[in-house]
């Protein structure tokens, strides 16, 4: 097993070999930001009601990815900057935001080098999406960040896989099994798989990467350490991907709910805190 030091090499990898098909996956819908200058990804159509309005708002969305929600954050009226410690990803970002618009700022850093790599700017906002936390070992520091990023006042809108999800084996399809923890722990969830999240005919060779979970109550705790105050908390019945194969229905929204059952198991959820004006 590599060692901590390694975990940014293998999931950069990871990700870099992804990133071409991602964007050229139905699923992220490059052509439809092109085509239609309102159009939303469908991870912050869901945002919204909770999101509110951005506009006129600095914001940073980190690990960015290929940029389709910050620039979803941009069109409505947010001024964006994304970051990711992909390059590949953040090429593909910045030309989605060439073709489509409106611009938006993209640097390369991961998460906990965030702070020195933008400079030590402030912003209003710091949005992180889904499937983020899971690639950073330790959420206390995750939440320093977040502190050092935010402005007086500013918020962090964070929605993410539920840890409760991340716990199960998403191979099982005879029952919700847990097999992984559902708390962070010191080594990381070292894996193999050859495939990805989205609709590609893509084969990959970088297939190792390696993940942690938080549970819930360490990542709030890590923010209320911070000085940060909670303003809100919300579990979802879903999440913008098929989680579990075989067990899932999709809405009109893109997002994916248990077929049986969706009381017994939260697959997502909200997070909200803002940095005291003081």
């Amino acid at each position: 097993m590599a060692g901590m030091d390694d975990y940014l090499t293998v999931n950069r990898a990871n990700w870099d070999e992804r990133a071409p098909a991602h964007a050229a996956s139905p699923d992220y819908g490059f052509e439809a930001f092109v085509a239609h200058p309102d159009h939303l990804s469908s991870t912050v159509r869901f945002d919204l009601p909770l999101l509110g309005d951005v506009s006129g708002r600095t914001g940073i969305h980190l690990q960015c990815h290929i940029g389709t929600d910050t620039l979803s954050l941009a069109r409505l009226g947010a001024r964006m900057t994304g970051l990711d410690l992909s390059p590949a990803s953040l090429e593909q970002a910045r030309r989605l935001a060439a073709e489509a618009g409106p611009p938006v700022d993209y640097v390369e850093a991961d998460v906990y080098s965030a702070p020195e790599a933008l400079g030590g700017r402030r912003f209003d906002l710091v949005y992180t999406g889904v499937g983020a936390l899971c690639w950073l070992p330790d959420v206390d520091r995750w939440a320093g960040v977040v502190d050092d990023l935010l402005a007086p006042g500013g918020r962090l809108f964070l929605r993410e896989g539920h840890p409760m999800l991340w716990s199960l084996d998403e191979a099982l399809t005879e029952a919700l099994i847990v097999a992984y923890p559902y708390f962070e722990t010191p080594e990381p969830i070292d894996d193999e798989d050859p495939g990805t999240y989205v609709e590609t005919d893509v084969e990959f060779r970088n297939n190792r990467s390696m993940s942690w979970n938080h549970g819930i109550g360490e990542t709030v705790t890590a923010l209320l350490e911070r000085g940060l105050e909670v303003t809100g908390l919300v579990e979802h019945r879903s999440v913008p991907w098929e989680a579990l194969p075989d067990r899932m229905v999709r809405d009109g929204l893109g997002e994916w709910s248990l077929q049986e059952h969706q009381e017994r198991l939260p697959l997502s959820y909200t997070l909200q805190a803002r940095k005291p004006q003081r």
